[in-house]
């Protein structure tokens, strides 16, 4: 299991940043974590009035693969 899951876990509900060895960065709220992804839903708008892309695949937003995962880091309160 990645050293990332218990770490994933306890952060359930909290906005994050997480760097994947790709260099890609993901920024979202962890929804919910399985021994091989963990799910972020979308950050809150800041675009006021404009159109959005909604919650992504079925309402659960994306997963990123944990054995892909370089570091997380919380996202402070004005983020969200």
């Amino acid at each position: 299991m990645s050293p990332f899951y218990n770490q994933c876990c306890r952060h359930k509900g909290k906005a994050v940043a997480i760097r994947t060895r790709e260099g890609r960065v993901h920024r979202g709220i962890i929804h919910r974590v399985s021994p091989t992804h963990v799910y972020l839903q979308p950050l809150p708008s800041r675009n006021l009035g404009g159109y959005g892309y909604g919650w992504g695949w079925g309402g659960y937003g994306w997963g990123v693969a944990l054995g892909t995962i370089v570091g997380l880091s919380l996202l402070p309160a004005f983020w969200i």
